[in-house]
């Protein structure tokens, strides 16, 4: 089982590893490299989840990319408020894109609905996001 989200104030799968790199060479990543996401509620399928599943990131209007997930870790937020912290790999691995409206949190993906990983170098032979979205919504990419 993996996990859909939207990856809010990010445009583009370049900006989320750029922003990544960013938290982790400033110091503020975690010392073990996993990049940790917050969210409010723990998943009840979390067993089906943690070391099985990713993270599968809906950025501009389409799953574009992916994180393994490592761990889900029950947390408490800074006011007090019990929270899951998703622990995943820092490898962020590019998909094709997948059509998504916006939603609220996040919601449980089955592995038959997830998109497919793009292969390494195959990003550049996609065609503009706008026209691979289309594509992959008539079932052509």
């Amino acid at each position: 089982m993996h996990i859909i989200k939207l990856c809010v104030g990010v445009s583009a799968v370049d900006e989320l590893i750029a922003w990544r790199e960013h938290m982790q060479a400033q110091g503020l990543g975690r010392a073990d490299r996993l990049n940790r996401h917050r969210t409010r509620m723990m998943p009840k399928r979390a067993e089906e989840i943690a070391g099985q599943g990713s993270l599968y990131w809906v950025i501009a209007g389409a799953v574009r990319c992916r994180q393994k997930i490592v761990a889900l870790e029950a947390a408490v937020d800074e006011e007090g408020r019990s929270c899951c912290d998703i622990l995943m790999d820092p490898e962020i691995v590019r998909t094709v894109p997948q059509p998504r409206r916006p939603f609220q949190g996040w919601r449980y993906l089955d592995p038959k609905d997830a998109p497919a990983d793009l292969a390494a170098g195959e990003n550049e032979d996609l065609p503009p996001e706008e026209m691979a979205e289309e594509l992959a919504r008539f079932g052509l990419l």
